[in-house]
């Protein structure tokens, strides 16, 4: 058998589910490949059914999906992708989930609780993933509960790059919402040169979803304080921590986050608070009547294809982020 007969005929393959059509074809473009047919349809009991057009045989495949509002469904039709991925003989599949689903319970706060973040992971190595790629988890562990390698990315150089480009360093000061978030605002100091703030805060316990904020940690008086965060849910946070700032002295307030959830009534809290532009990405879809004029939306699928081309190319995704908030641990090479 001659091997010339039989070259490596390595070949990438990107698919994605229907919750974030948009993003989907923004990567497609910019790796300069189509993106895959799908059919995908809901039976009248709301089953999910999936099947590719097209041959995966022997494919790198990725597959895309935004676990966005309905989660549960999206989710749902990610684990069925990528079983039918598994069972077409694909031979690698990496899950790219923009936004990780359920990472908000990545631990027991209090007894007879799950750790469903952890569930997240197990549900998709049993389906068959070989590999998951998700963007500015909510906790670093996270990328311990997936038995393989995870790429963690981040939105940090996007936010930062749009932030600086409008403000005066010098009238800049970083502010952390709450205590787990100050390694992330520290890499943000770094990057801008400026200072510091910390919010301390307290979740009340009975009431999802509630914050109650107390104090200012460092000097905020007659600065610009960007709030930095990995997501806005209902805006409760947000709003009460630019609050909290402006009545310590803040000349003005500027949030940037990762991830747009804006569950009601985030849109109409944002935007009548004296908050002056919410910089976010576009791992989730927003949808018409979530936008609002305060609002700017960056683009996260440069980012994500530089990641999808280093993974097929065996190249090395930590050197995307060699200033990332964790670059001292890197998550995969």
């Amino acid at each position: 058998m001659n091997p010339q007969e039989f070259p490596n005929r390595k070949r990438m393959v990107l698919l994605a589910g229907r919750s974030h059509p948009e993003l989907a074809q923004e990567v497609a473009q910019t790796l300069g490949i189509p993106l895959s047919r799908t059919l995908a349809y809901d039976f009248a009991n709301g089953e999910i059914f999936v099947r590719f057009q097209e041959s995966v045989r022997g494919c790198d495949v990725f597959v895309l999906q935004s676990h966005t509002d309905p989660i549960n469904t999206w989710i749902m039709e990610h684990l069925i992708m990528v079983d039918a991925l598994k069972r077409a003989s694909a031979k690698r599949i990496t899950v790219i989930m923009p936004f990780y689903g359920y990472a908000r319970q990545d631990k027991k706060h209090r007894g007879r609780e799950p750790i469903s973040a952890r569930l997240i992971a197990d549900l998709f190595k049993t389906a068959g993933a070989d590999r998951l790629m998700t963007v500015d988890l909510h906790t670093s562990q996270i990328q311990g509960f997936f038995d393989g390698p995870v790429d963690h990315l981040f939105a940090l150089p996007l936010l930062a790059k749009h932030v600086g480009s409008h403000i005066d360093s010098d009238k800049i000061t970083v502010v952390s919402p709450d205590a787990g978030r100050v390694r992330v605002a520290e890499r943000w100091t770094d990057v801008l040169g400026a200072p510091l703030a910390i919010i301390h805060k307290r979740r009340d316990p009975d009431v999802p979803n509630q914050v109650k904020v107390f104090e200012v940690v460092g000097d905020v008086r007659d600065r610009v304080c960007v709030v930095v965060d990995d997501m806005i849910d209902t805006g409760g946070t947000i709003v009460k921590a630019a609050e909290t700032l402006f009545e310590n002295g803040a000349s003005e307030v500027i949030v940037a986050a990762t991830h747009a959830i804006l569950s009601d009534p985030a849109r109409e809290r944002l935007q009548n608070s004296r908050i002056s532009e919410v910089v976010v990405t576009s791992t989730l879809p927003i949808a018409e009547e979530k936008m609002f004029p305060k609002l700017t939306v960056l683009s996260i699928a440069p980012i994500l294809s530089q990641a999808i081309t280093e993974v097929f190319t065996d190249g090395s995704v930590t050197s995307m982020f060699e200033e990332s908030p964790d670059s001292e641990t890197p998550s995969s090479h």
